[in-house]
C-alpha cells in the first residue's frame, strides 16, 4: 500500500506541478552526477591529471560529461582517455542521453502540453483585479455578458463555472462577437465552494454576478448559500477595491418578490456593496412596458416595441388599457403585475369607476390557477373585486361576474384601486374565446388592446400568433410572442408584412380606398434567454434621487429642496449624498424608489399628450411643470404607489391599525410604525390622503424634469 501511495505522488507531481516535474528531473541530475563521480572516482584511472593537463576543473569533468552530447567525442580527439575512464565516461554520457535528450525534453512538452489542458479546463488563473466575475452557467449569461461590454468595452470577464469550459467556450462562440471572446476567462469552480473564490481573486473584482443553472429546482436555494459564502469570504479578506455590486438570479416570483422587501442580505450592505435581485422575467417585464426595446442577433440597433398604451392616454380620453395574457406562467404573472405597478393613467374617475386599467388572464385550467395568483396578491384581492368569465364549452353563463369573495371585513373602503382583473376559464382556440378577442380587437374607441402569448411552449405560442381572428391583425393590435431563443423569424416576418398596400371596401355604394398593412406587421417576439437587457442605470440613478429628495426635505412645511439650491449645488456633492442616504435605505425603500423611476416614461407620455406634443416630442421633457400638470401627475403617481406597495407584501390597515382615522388620532405615532410591519395607512384614494402626504406628490411631480436633467447623460 505504502508503495502505491508513493506511486500516486509521483504520478500527480508529473501531471500537474512544472515546478514539481522540474525538481525530480535535479533529482535525476543530482543522482547522475554523483554516479558519474563515483564512477570516474572508483575507475583506477588518473582522471585528475587529465583534467590538470587539459586545463579542466577535476570537478566539472563529470558535469561536462552529463551537460554536453559532444563531450566523449572530444575526450577522443584530444586523446588520453582509455581502459576504465573510458568505460566510466561511456556510462556518464549514457547518463546524459537519458536526462538531457529524454527526459528533459519530455518534462517541457509535458508541461506545456499540461498547460494548455489546464487552460481548456478552465484551471489557469489570470485576472487579479477589476474584472467581472459571473458565477454559474445558464442561457442567461451571454446577455449579462453582453450588457458588460456595453458598459465597458475593455473590460475582462471571468465566467466560473462546474461545467465543461470547452463546451461553455463553444456556446459563447454563437453568441459572443469574437473580439470579447477574447476578454472571457473560464475558470472552472464551484460558486458556493469559497476555495475557489482566492484563485479568482473575488476581494478585487469589480462586479459579481450568481447566476446559477435556473432550470435546477433548487436554483434560488443555492444561490442564497452562494451570496453567504461570499459574505464571509470578503469578511476574511477585506479588499480597498471591493466589488461595488452583486447581482443574484432568482427563478422563484416568490423568492424575488421576498428579496424585494427583506433585510436578509443586510450583511452584503455592510460591506459597502449593492445587492440587487434579478428575475428574468420581471426584466423582460421592463424592456416591453418601459424601455420598448429588444436587440436581435448580429443587429447592433435596438428594435422598439410599440406602446401598449397608444401615444400616451390625457385626463379627457375615453380609453382604457387593456393586457391580455394567454396563459398564467411566470411570464403572464409578473408582466402582470410589473405593469400594474408602473403603468398608470390619469383619465381614471375615481367617483364611477371608468377606464380603469385592465389585466385579463386566459387559462384553461383556471379553477386551478386563479386560486393561486390571488393568494400571490392577497393584500390586492382584500380590497379590489375581480371580474370572472366562464368561457368553457358547456358554460351556461358567458358573461363576465364580478365577484367580491376575497374582499377584507375588516375594511370598509374597497374598489377604489385604477387596475382590475379578470380571469377567463377557457381554451384559447375555443369558439367563445376566439369570438371575444374578436370583440375586443374590434372596440379600438374604448380600449388600448395588446395581446401576449406566454405559454411555455414555444412552438404553442407561435401557432397561436399565426392564427388570431383577423380583426386582430386588421385593426393593428400588437400581438407579443413568447419565443425561447429564436427571435428572426417572428422579426423577419414582421418586417416583410410591414409595408403598407392599397385597400378598398364598399360603404353604401361608394369604394373607399385605404391602406393597411399584412397579416403579421404587429407580431413582436419577447422572453429570448439570450437577448435580455439586464442593467438600466438612468432608472437606479433616478431613484436614488428621488429618495435624495425626500431625505433632504423639509418636513414641516412638506417641500422638497428648493430647485435653485439644487441647481447651485456641485452635482458631485448631490450625487456622493444620494449615494449615502441610499446606503442606509431599507430594500423596501429602495424598491420603490426604484418603482417610481421605472414610471417615468409612462407620466411623460401622458404630459406630451396634455401638452399637445408628438408622443416621441422630448423636447419640452424638461420644462417645469404647470399646476393643473403637477396635479394630474400627483394623482396618478399615488393610484401607482398603492398597486406598488400592495404587491411588494404591504396591506390596508384595519379600522383599528389606522393613523389616520380620526378616533386613533391619540395614537397616530405610534401606529406610524406599523409601516415597518408592511401596514400602511396611506393606502386609500388620493382626495382621502392627509394634506402632508398630497403636498409630498405634488412636489415629486414637480422635480421631474430636475431628476431627467440630472441623469440626461446616463445611458
Amino acid at each position: 500500500m505504502a508503495n502505491k501511495k508513493l506511486l500516486l505522488r509521483f504520478d500527480r507531481a508529473l501531471s500537474y506541478s512544472l515546478i514539481k516535474q522540474i525538481g525530480i528531473l535535479l533529482c535525476f541530475l543530482f543522482v547522475a552526477l554523483l554516479g558519474s563521480y563515483l564512477l570516474l572516482s572508483f575507475s583506477k584511472s588518473d582522471w585528475i591529471t587529465y583534467c590538470q593537463t587539459n586545463d579542466l576543473k577535476p570537478w566539472l569533468l563529470p558535469v561536462y560529461l552529463l551537460i554536453d552530447s559532444n563531450a566523449l567525442n572530444n575526450l577522443y580527439i584530444k586523446g588520453g582517455v582509455h581502459g576504465w575512464m573510458l568505460f566510466a565516461s561511456s556510462l556518464t554520457f549514457i547518463f546524459s542521453v537519458v536526462i538531457f535528450n529524454g527526459m528533459l525534453v519530455g518534462v517541457i512538452v509535458n508541461a506545456i502540453g499540461n498547460r494548455v489542458v489546464r487552460y481548456h479546463n478552465g484551471l489557469t488563473h489570470y485576472l487579479k483585479e477589476g474584472h467581472y466575475v459571473i458565477m454559474g452557467y445558464d442561457d442567461l449569461v451571454p446577455s449579462f455578458i453582453e450588457d458588460i461590454f456595453e458598459r465597458d468595452p475593455n473590460a475582462y470577464v471571468l465566467l466560473l463555472t462546474a461545467f465543461d469550459a470547452k463546451q461553455i467556450n463553444e456556446k459563447l462562440k454563437k453568441s459572443v462577437a469574437k473580439k470579447q471572446l477574447n476578454q472571457i476567462i473560464i475558470n472552472y469552480g464551484q460558486r458556493t465552494a469559497s476555495e475557489y473564490y482566492s484563485d479568482i481573486h473575488l476581494e478585487s473584482a469589480k462586479e459579481i454576478y450568481i447566476v446559477g443553472r435556473r432550470s435546477q429546482a433548487y436554483h434560488d436555494a443555492v444561490n442564497i448559500e452562494c451570496i453567504d459564502s461570499i459574505c464571509s469570504y470578503l469578511k476574511e479578506h477585506p479588499s480597498p477595491k471591493m466589488p461595488f455590486r452583486i447581482t443574484c438570479v432568482f427563478e422563484d416570483l416568490d423568492t424575488y418578490a421576498a428579496f424585494k422587501t427583506s433585510e436578509l442580505f443586510d450583511e452584503v450592505s455592510s460591506l459597502g456593496i449593492s445587492f440587487v435581485p434579478h428575475n428574468f422575467y420581471a426584466s423582460w417585464a421592463k424592456q416591453v412596458f418601459i424601455n420598448r426595446t429588444y436587440k436581435e442577433k448580429n443587429n447592433p440597433e435596438p428594435i422598439s416595441y410599440p406602446s401598449v398604451y397608444g401615444g400616451g392616454i390625457g385626463p379627457e380620453d375615453k380609453k382604457y388599457m387593456h393586457l391580455v395574457f394567454v396563459g398564467t406562467t411566470n411570464f403572464a404573472v409578473s408582466f402582470a403585475m410589473e405593469a400594474a405597478s408602473t403603468l398608470h393613467f390619469p383619465n381614471f374617475s375615481q367617483s364611477d369607476q371608468q377606464y380603469k386599467t385592465r389585466i385579463t388572464f386566459i387559462e384553461k385550467n383556471m379553477e386551478d390557477e386563479m386560486p393561486l395568483f390571488i393568494t400571490r396578491s392577497r393584500n390586492y384581492f382584500e380590497i379590489q373585486s375581480y371580474w370572472y368569465r366562464d368561457l368553457r364549452k358547456d358554460s351556461t353563463n358567458n358573461e363576465a361576474v364580478k365577484r367580491t369573495d376575497y374582499l377584507s371585513k375588516k375594511i370598509d373602503n374597497h374598489d377604489f384601486l385604477d387596475v382590475e382583473f379578470e380571469f377567463i376559464n377557457g381554451d384559447i382556440y375555443s369558439a367563445k374565446v376566439q369570438d371575444l378577442i374578436r370583440e375586443w380587437a374590434t372596440d379600438r374607441e374604448n380600449q388600448y388592446l395588446s395581446i401576449f402569448l406566454s405559454l411555455a411552449d414555444q412552438r404553442f405560442n407561435f401557432m397561436m400568433g399565426m392564427n388570431m381572428p383577423d380583426e386582430v391583425y386588421e385593426n393593428d393590435i400588437p400581438v407579443f410572442i413568447r419565443q425561447n431563443r429564436a427571435d428572426n423569424f417572428v422579426t423577419n416576418l414582421r418586417k416583410a408584412d410591414s409595408k403598407s398596400y392599397d385597400f378598398y371596401k364598399v360603404e353604401n355604394d361608394i369604394l373607399i380606398p385605404g391602406k393597411r398593412m399584412r397579416r403579421y406587421a404587429h407580431l413582436y417576439p419577447f422572453g429570448m434567454e439570450d437577448l435580455a437587457n439586464i442593467s438600466d442605470e438612468r432608472a437606479a440613478r433616478q431613484a436614488k434621487l428621488f429618495n435624495y429628495l425626500y431625505a433632504t426635505a423639509d418636513y414641516e412645511t412638506y417641500t422638497f429642496t428648493d430647485l435653485l439650491v439644487l441647481n447651485t449645488t456641485p452635482k458631485d456633492r448631490i450625487w456622493s449624498d444620494a449615494d449615502m442616504y441610499w446606503s442606509n435605505l431599507s430594500v423596501a425603500k429602495k424598491w420603490s424608489n426604484f418603482y417610481c423611476a421605472f414610471s417615468i416614461p409612462c407620466k411623460l407620455a401622458t404630459l406630451r399628450k396634455i401638452r399637445g406634443l408628438d408622443p416621441d416630442d422630448t423636447s419640452f421633457d424638461q420644462e417645469p411643470l404647470s399646476e393643473k400638470e403637477y396635479k394630474i401627475i400627483a394623482q396618478i403617481e399615488h393610484n401607482r404607489w398603492n398597486l406598488e406597495k400592495l404587491f411588494m407584501g404591504f396591506r390596508k390597515p384595519s379600522q383599528g391599525e389606522d393613523c389616520n382615522a380620526k378616533e386613533n388620532s391619540q395614537h397616530k405615532d405610534k401606529l406610524k410604525k406599523n409601516k415597518d410591519l408592511f401596514v400602511h395607512s396611506d393606502i386609500m384614494p388620493f382626495d382621502d390622503l392627509p394634506q402632508t402626504s398630497q403636498k409630498l406628490n405634488y412636489e415629486l411631480a414637480k422635480y421631474i424634469p430636475w431628476i431627467l436633467k440630472m441623469t440626461e447623460t446616463i445611458n
